[in-house]
């Protein structure tokens, strides 16, 4: 039987000659994951000591160097510049001639494509565009959490197999993105991704002048139940009383919301506005609440929301108690068997 132990991919020989332009969260992470896969890492350039504290945690025993010199040594380069950086960088390294004929250049800009390095192209260099689809921390967990990640790579079609290849060598999926359809993925990326993260970090502070010790334990499960139901089934997982057509609990947050955290009200009623037309789209608000609902929401951008009683949502437009106030059982049942509450 053969007791030979598989070989460490470490003492693979090295396929390509890596370098990095721009330590920042992103190119030290790439670089990591292209070393684990038998590439070899021999450049990169960070100006900020965090730049150069993360080059040295993710690529030990890599040089630290300038752009031009990176360039010289690597046959594969990752430009891990901030977006709007990368056009002047790219012009620069053509026209100082740091650019070498047949050297992979890749950048990974989500708004750009493979347009952005038409300076490299025309001395020679290979463009490729590949944006991976993840938030990245600076520390080795990235190169882990590349697993599984997709990447918007956008190339000349006879550089599509080299494109695919590397993203597969990081551990990611390909995701081909036209030329002319950079901006407007990369503005549903952010749309998602980003904004997701002021909203929750806006909910812990609420969360927390409300007296909640533990707002992250508090909104994980909720957070997360409602993320996987969004994927899973899109607008049919709207919840809560902007989707129900509550106009008085609406109301009666744009007051609280007033008080407590005006820099948090223009969020909500355009996020609450938004919900009211997807929910009123897709039949999950009805027509005849979606007035009252509306009608809060053009008060609450005028600061008039809640001068009446009708803001405290209690009430019934009768006077009677409301059994669908705060304290009632809860909105309509929903076409997937939940009660629209509080999620």
């Amino acid at each position: 039987m053969n007791t030979t132990p598989p070989p460490d991919p470490k003492d693979r020989p090295a396929r390509l000659t890596v370098g990095v332009v721009g330590a920042g969260r992103v190119g030290p992470a790439l670089a990591a994951s292209l070393q684990l896969a038998g590439h070899r890492p021999v450049a990169v350039s960070g100006v900020s000591e965090a730049s150069r504290r993360r080059a040295a945690a993710l690529l030990p025993d890599v040089p630290l160097m300038r752009p031009a010199e990176v360039l010289q040594r690597a046959e594969l380069v990752l430009l891990t510049v901030p977006d709007d950086a990368l056009p002047g960088l790219v012009t620069g390294l053509a026209e100082t001639g740091a650019v070498r004929p047949g050297q992979l250049l890749v950048h990974t800009s989500g708004r750009y494509g493979a347009r952005v390095l038409d300076p490299a192209l025309r001395a020679g260099a290979l463009p490729l565009a590949l944006h991976p689809a993840m938030t990245f921390t600076g520390t080795p967990v990235d190169v882990q959490r590349l697993a599984g990640c997709s990447f918007g790579v956008t190339a000349p079609e006879e550089l599509r197999l080299a494109a695919e290849a590397l993203v597969i060598e990081m551990g990611g999926e390909p995701e081909w993105i036209a030329e002319d359809r950079r901006p407007l993925y990369h503005a549903a990326l952010a749309l998602g991704s980003n904004h997701l993260v002021t909203l929750v970090a806006q909910s812990m502070e609420l969360l927390r002048t409300a007296g909640v010790a533990a707002p992250d334990r508090m909104l994980g499960p909720l957070l997360g139940a409602s993320l996987d139901n969004a994927l899973r089934s899109g607008d049919a997982a709207l919840t809560g009383p902007v989707a129900r057509g509550d106009a008085g609990t609406v109301a009666a947050h744009i007051v609280e919301l007033r008080a407590h955290a005006p820099q948090a009200v223009a969020g909500y009623l355009a996020m609450a506005r938004a919900t009211a037309d997807r929910a009123l789209d897709h039949g999950l608000l009805k027509a005849e609440l979606a007035e009252d609902l509306l009608g809060v929401l053009a008060d609450g951008a005028t600061g008039a929301t809640g001068a009446t009683g009708a803001a405290t949502g209690t009430e019934a437009p009768d006077g009677t108690p409301d059994p669908e106030g705060p304290d009632g059982p809860g909105g309509p049942e929903r076409p997937d068997g939940t009660d629209g509450g509080a999620r």
